[in-house]
Order: C-alpha cells, then structure tokens, then sequence
C-alpha cells in the first residue's frame, strides 16, 4: 500500500471505532446510577480507550497524508473537514479526561462522525497547492482556527446536553420547538451524505456552458439534476433538463443545488424517523441526559469557550490576515469566509461578556454555546458551498 491508501485506510478505521465507541459510552450511561458524572468504569473505560485508538488512526491519517501530498492536509474541503472532525475528538478526549462525563462522548463522537461522512462526500484526490496556498501560513492559520472550532464544539455538545435535560418535553414551548430545531439541523448534514451518496451510483453527472463574471464562457458539471443555472446557462449533454433558475455570479449554482438537494432528502429522512419514532428526535436521545450533572455541564461548556476563543481568534483573524497579506497584499477584504469568521468571534466575544458581566448561565449560556456552533456549521457548509469569494479554491 502507498501512503494516501494507508491514508484512507486510518480514516475508515477512525471512523468505525468512533461509532463502536459511541455504543459503549451510550452503555455507560444506561448503566450508571450515579448522576454526578454520568459514567460507568467498564463501559466509560471500553468506550474511552476505543476513542483513543480511533484517535490515533485519525492521527495516522493526518500524518501519511501530509507526508504523501508534501503540505499539511488542510487544503480543501475534504481534507479541511477531516481534520475539524478529528480535532473535535481531540478536544472531546481531553475533557473526557477531566471529567468523565460519558453522555459527552454519546454526542460529540456522533457528530464527528458526521462531520467525517460528510467531508467524505468531497473529491479526496490528492492535487498540488495553488500558488494561494503555498505559505507555511496554510499550516499555522488553518489548524489554529480549526483547533479552536474543535473545542468550541465541545461547548455546544455540553450545551446540547443540558438543554435536552432540562427542557420539559412534555409541555409546547419555543425551547421545545428549538432544541427539535436542532435535531432537524443535523439530519440535514446526514441527508447531505445521503443524497450524495445515491446521485453518485444513480446519477449520470451532466455538463453546461454559462458565462462567468469576466463575460467569457465556460463549463460546469454537475452531479445531480440541475435545479439552478449559472448565468445564460446552457445544456451540453445531450437530453440534461435545463436550471429551474439562473443565478447571479455571487452565488455558485451548482453547489446551491447540492445544498437544495440535501435539504429535501435530509428533511424526507427527518419525517421518517418521526413516523418511525412516533415523536419528536429530542424526546427520543433526551433519556440518556438525565443523569447527567447540570452544574458540570455548564462549566464544561464555559471552559471550552474559555480555551476555544482564544484559539480560534488567533488562527482565524490574526494568522489568517497575516497569510492574507502575504498572498494579495493586503490583511483584510471583506471575502465572505472572513466575514463569517470576524461575525464567529464577535459573537463568542459577546457570550463572554454576557457570562462574566451580566451572570448568564445554566440555559442562556447553553444556548449561545449552541448559537455558536451553529455559526461555525454555516460558515462550514453554506458560506463554502454557496456563496463564491477568494476562498472558493477549497
């Protein structure tokens, strides 16, 4: 085997043990009594050291990647979202370490194994740098804002956490309709994996002619059914439907129809694990919350932010305008991905102030931790995938 096959390899391996942990913490938490930490020593320490060893063939991969491509595996979305997933266990096993609260590892490996799945849907070829990205800043801003972000969902998890204990699912309330809100959200990353997955085995991908914002013409192709068109759109292959809507050059209409698709499958999944449920996605995890100690969750969720931000402000805004100097000569030009990432901070920066000057904790606190992540996902997957700007080369 070469190196990018032991590559994919490790991740395969990374991925699977982080489900089979997943289990073995879901058992520790049915098998405590205790509410303090939520955590039995046979299945917290079966789960835990699973978590490890995935951990380490995340790492394995990471490292024969980076050997084999000759630059640090961050360079696209594939490679960037990886690398988030793995750094979000990172960041769950050294908490796990502090406080054995096995509930944490029953949410926060589910969704980097959904953050895995889904980098996994983008082209995972290993290709040369564009001259952009050929700065050792590549390695040093995107793994810091990364990291950060790691850790700041570790926050939300905890927030998760809380919030699904303490809210009375019985009675109608906008917290209800919210925490099922999220619930909703993070089927749509899966129905993301889904559709993908089935367009790739029964789709024939088709490619159209459009004009692009210097007025010339050029190609794009798409992998499922076109339901938007760049503009003066035109079918090459032979029988392909025509775009339902041309958009303007800010927006990428072929991921614009990625994202459309995903939504419609991944809300069709949603409906039937509700009919298969019989009730709402939060009432059915909600069970294995309730042991968990509020108090600790709570400072669970103000610590990461405590590490996080700091973190992520670094890689996202100081190293990143550094690098952007560097590359176009000047440190900030409003790129939408560096918006996102100065509304991110801006934001964290106000859950600081409102936690140590204005007292909110418990469920405020929780929410904003929740808030929070659920910026770094848009950014992640809509400001990417969407909308087009200097960052578009990932």
């Amino acid at each position: 085997m070469n190196l990018v096959e032991i590559s994919s390899a490790s991740l395969y391996v990374a991925f699977v043990a982080y489900l089979i942990a997943t289990v073995f913490f879901g058992g520790a938490v049915k098998a405590t009594t205790k509410e303090k930490t939520a955590y039995n020593k046979r299945w917290g320490t079966y789960g835990f050291s699973l978590t490890v060893f995935g951990f380490i063939a995340n790492l394995t991969y990471f490292i024969t990647r980076w050997i084999a491509a000759g630059h640090a595996p961050v360079s696209n979305l594939f490679e960037f979202t990886a690398a988030f997933g793995m750094m979000i266990v990172g960041a769950f096993i050294l908490i796990y370490s502090m406080y054995r609260i096995a509930t944490l590892g029953l949410f926060a490996l589910p969704i980097a194994v959904i953050i895995i799945g889904y980098a996994s849907m983008f082209p995972t070829d290993v290709s040369p740098l564009i001259p952009a990205l050929q700065s050792h800043w590549l390695t040093i801003h995107v793994i810091t804002a990364a990291l950060g972000e790691a850790i700041l969902a570790i926050s939300a998890v905890a927030g998760l956490i809380w919030l699904l204990k303490n809210i009375d699912m019985s009675k109608k309330s906008k917290q209800r309709f919210w925490i099922e809100a999220v619930m909703y959200l993070l089927v749509l990353v899966i129905g993301f994996i889904v559709s993908t997955t089935v367009f790739s085995v029964a789709y024939q991908p088709v490619e159209y002619s459009y004009v692009n914002v210097e007025g010339e013409q050029t190609q794009i192709e798409y992998k499922k059914p076109a339901l938007f068109g760049m503009n003066e759109s035109e079918a090459i292959t032979e029988g392909a439907m025509q775009p339902l809507i041309e958009m303007p050059a800010l927006v990428n209409a072929n991921k614009l129809t990625t994202v459309v698709w995903s939504v419609l499958i991944g809300s069709l999944l949603y409906g039937l694990l509700r009919l298969v449920f019989r009730r709402r996605l939060a009432e059915v995890v909600q069970p294995f919350t309730k042991r968990t100690n509020s108090q600790l969750l709570d400072e669970i969720g103000y610590r990461s932010v405590l590490i996080g931000f700091p973190i992520f402000s670094l890689g996202a805004l100081i190293f990143a305008m550094i690098w952007a100097h560097e590359a176009w000569g000047r440190f900030w030009g409003w790129d939408p991905k560096e918006v996102w990432a100065l509304i991110t901070f801006l934001f964290y920066a106000v859950y600081l102030h409102l936690r140590l000057a204005v007292g909110w904790q418990g469920e405020k606190s929780a929410w904003l931790a929740l808030i929070g992540f659920i910026i770094i996902m848009f950014n992640l997957i809509v400001v990417n995938l969407i909308i087009a700007g200097l960052h578009s080369y990932a």
